[in-house]
């Protein structure tokens, strides 16, 4: 039997900027940062290394992808400024290595963990008071389904996620609720075009 494809859960650019705040390190705001800002998975994440960020580019490259597939993703500004941050503080912290790994674990030489990651988005959401059930693959549906509703073309955000199908990535479209809203109801139109009808014929 064909499997029924669940709805992802979705945060308001709102939650996820109180989410991202509600984090108890830089470390961690960083991370999820990462997943947000650049559409990361989870796996991704965990798997980047200090050589991975390409400032003069603005890119993240991405070389433990889904199915082993390398690719490179976007790098916003104010993301950098933030790993940017991250780095000086680890630095200090003795955590950070220029052959290292971006996000290390509870040991500088073993990344950051899936597991650890799905925790810290768990309790930042707790702590931002934010009711729906989530997890670190929720920034990755944040990331696609804004840029969506921003009017970002489905094939661009289809490369930024690395998807090899567009069916994947158009299926935001079904959670795209601020896209819905801008959108007229042909009987919207109808009733306007009976209004100005009955109103030149009064």
């Amino acid at each position: 039997m064909k499997r029924i494809r669940k709805l992802p859960i979705v945060l308001s650019p709102d939650e996820v900027a109180r989410l991202l705040s509600a984090t108890r390190c830089l470390k961690h705001q960083a991370a999820l940062s990462v997943a947000y800002g650049a559409g990361l998975r989870a796996a991704e994440v965990a798997a980047l290394k200090v050589r991975d960020v390409d400032s003069e580019r603005m890119l993240l490259r991405v070389e433990r992808g889904k199915g082993g597939q390398y690719r490179n993703a976007m790098l916003p500004a104010g993301l950098l400024a933030l790993l940017r941050e991250w780095w000086k503080v680890g630095r200090q912290e003795g955590v950070m290595h220029p052959d290292g790994w971006l996000f290390p674990g509870q040991h500088y030489l073993k990344p950051l963990s899936t597991r650890q990651l799905h925790r810290v988005v768990v309790e930042a959401g707790i702590a931002a008071g934010i009711d729906k059930r989530i997890s670190s693959h929720t920034l990755r549906h944040c990331f696609a389904t804004h840029l969506l509703e921003d009017g970002i073309d489905v094939r661009i955000i289809q490369a930024l996620l690395g998807h090899a199908k567009l069916d994947t990535t158009a299926y935001y479209t079904k959670v795209a609720t601020r896209t819905m809203r801008n959108v007229t109801s042909p009987l919207d139109k109808l009733t306007m075009v009976t209004t100005e009808g009955r109103a030149a014929g009064g």
